[in-house]
């Protein structure tokens, strides 16, 4: 997984509120290294750390962040803090830390107040897969090149589908 950190021409940052979200949130940076999205993943908490996340969200759009994504368990108030600190997109990935299973952190994060609006994805791996995608179709707004990378991705999932099928079927190709 490539990591790229200090670099002036970072797109989009993954927060964690704990180093223990990693392995969920490497779902999102494999897609953006798939895509050859330059990112950063940057660890912070909203109870833990609150002068530290307030910075990173208020500064995130001066350093060339264009799409913030945040996974955190539990009360999982990282996304609607900074959210409410910046103007930039912020996408939540719920995770599952707790013996609720990941139903507090997606509660926590999909039920923000009225003005403060955070994309909230599925709880888990598959969230954080579908927050890389959906910050590289934000992305590919301004992104021709983009926008052919996701044809090409929908393109493959489907052929991957039938493939699946047929072999399911006995079908040789």
């Amino acid at each position: 997984m490539k990591i790229k950190n200090n670099s002036q021409d970072i797109l989009v940052s993954v927060v964690m509120g704990s180093d223990s979200d990693l392995p969920v949130m490497e779902e999102a940076a494999k897609i953006l290294d798939q895509f050859g999205v330059p990112y950063e993943l940057f660890l912070t908490s909203a109870h833990r750390s609150p002068e530290r996340t307030s910075k990173f969200a208020k500064e995130a759009s001066k350093r060339g962040i264009k799409v913030i994504i945040v996974g955190a368990g539990a009360a999982a108030h990282l996304a609607g803090v900074i959210a409410s600190q910046t103007t930039l997109p912020v996408i939540g990935v719920p995770i599952d830390a707790t013996a609720l299973k990941g139903l507090d952190a997606l509660l926590a994060t999909v039920q923000m107040p009225g003005g403060i609006p955070v994309a909230t994805m599925a709880i888990g791996k598959a969230g954080a897969k579908n927050a890389a995608l959906f910050a590289i179709k934000i992305l590919a707004l301004e992104s021709e090149a983009m926008r052919n990378d996701l044809i090409k991705f929908a393109d493959n999932m489907a052929k991957e589908i039938a493939g699946k099928h047929d072999s399911l079927m006995g079908v040789k190709s």
